[in-house]
């Protein structure tokens, strides 16, 4: 007997868009949909462009992700590299969808992990 199997919907059924606000000297990059081997490529670009402006301070919210692959948690972690380990980057993530593989690849043992954006500005602010 022959099974089919829905599997998880590729990329442009459910794309990826990004929106950056700027409050004062704290970027805010803001992800929505999917991040998976399809989308990183774009995610990567624009967070280049971001760190090429030497931001003050980095949020990346995670908030309206459906999906978090790991190509998209290896972007976290390189993206904290790339700004020098300074806790000039935080990560607006709660739920299952994104919390909960930051949590278990124990990135948030060097990720500031926060659970809405006002928490994140209000902590890089200080």
């Amino acid at each position: 007997m022959d099974e089919v199997r829905e599997g998880w919907p590729l990329s442009p059924a459910e794309p990826m868009s990004t929106s950056v606000e700027r409050l004062g000297d704290v970027t805010v990059l803001a992800v929505d949909g999917v991040v998976d081997l399809a989308t990183s490529p774009a995610l990567e670009s624009l967070l280049a462009e971001l760190l090429e402006e030497r931001p003050e301070a980095l949020i990346i919210d995670l908030t309206g992700v459906t999906f978090l692959a790991s190509v998209g948690l290896r972007i976290l972690a390189e993206t904290h590299e790339a700004v020098g380990g300074t806790g000039k980057i935080a990560v607006v993530a709660s739920g299952p969808v994104t919390a909960r593989p930051i949590q278990l690849t124990k990135l948030d043992e060097f990720l500031s992990l926060y659970p809405t954006a006002d928490a994140a500005v209000a902590a890089l602010r200080g």
